[in-house]
């Protein structure tokens, strides 16, 4: 299946002071971005087309891959002053660079690639910001098996806020910890049918048009996920991801040998 990975927003939320021009996508966990951990991760199942759609810092994504070095993450042998290569990462992937604007709405860069999907009825999308271990066989074939239009991961609250339950008069009647609530969140997670497009208007949004329809419908499907799950949404969640990585905690890494 292709995959559609959005990669064209500010994150702004990413920044640690600094006047940094590096999109999101790009920020290092380890020798190599989130972007490439993602591709990875959907490259581990199978899934090597791509599609970015590129808005903000699109040079830097394009140059990242026009320029990739595969002995940063492979071993190699130096002979006779040529490089041997013992394992590639890319070299079977397939990759579409598409402009879809700096200021696109998410539903808006989807539709502004629905070109590159031919005439394929199920692709997959994400964030290019968040990190799972999520056994993606088993979420597509439930979806296939749900006979919905759409799917989403979903995982419990990361919060580590409490909610509080107060009477009018304010008196307290119970404190949970929202990670306890009996709710879900959008994963980012997307196994999608080409008929979402029928649901997004100019400058729409994924979740709030097309899939939010599709749930009134009774068609949106929700794969539940307990195991790991994170995003990298700010720059304490990226350095997270990092220590963990130079740690050797690493669990989103499903390519690696067990």
């Amino acid at each position: 299946m292709k995959v559609v990975l959005f990669c064209g927003g500010y994150g702004m939320r990413m920044r640690d002071g600094s006047d940094d021009m590096i999109p999101k996508p790009m920020q290092l966990v380890g020798p190599r971005p989130l972007l490439w951990h993602v591709m990875r991760y959907y490259a581990h199942f199978g899934h090597k087309e791509f599609i970015l759609c590129l808005g903000y810092g699109a040079e830097h994504i394009k140059n990242f891959f026009l320029t990739y070095q595969e002995s940063v993450s492979n071993d190699f042998v130096i002979r006779e002053g040529r490089v041997e290569l013992l394992r590639s990462d890319i070299s079977d992937w397939s990759i579409t660079f598409v402009d879809t604007g700096v200021e696109s709405a998410i539903g808006e860069r989807l539709r502004r690639v629905r070109q590159y999907l031919g005439e394929d009825e199920i692709f997959l999308a994400n964030y290019a910001d968040v990190l799972t271990d999520a056994p993606l066989d088993e979420m597509i074939a439930e979806f296939a098996d749900s006979g919905a239009a759409a799917s989403m991961m979903v995982v419990p609250p990361q919060s580590s806020f409490h909610c509080v339950d107060l009477t009018p008069t304010g008196e307290v009647k119970d404190i949970m910890p929202v990670a306890r609530m009996p709710l879900w969140e959008n994963g980012g997670y997307f196994v999608l049918t080409q008929e979402v497009f029928d649901l997004l208007p100019p400058d729409g949004d994924l979740v709030a048009d097309a899939c939010g329809t599709l749930a009134g419908q009774g068609r949106l499907f929700g794969y539940r996920h307990l195991g790991f799950w994170k995003p990298a949404d700010t720059f304490k969640e990226r350095a997270e991801l990092d220590a963990g990585y130079r740690a050797g905690v690493r669990p989103w890494m499903v390519w690696e040998p067990a």
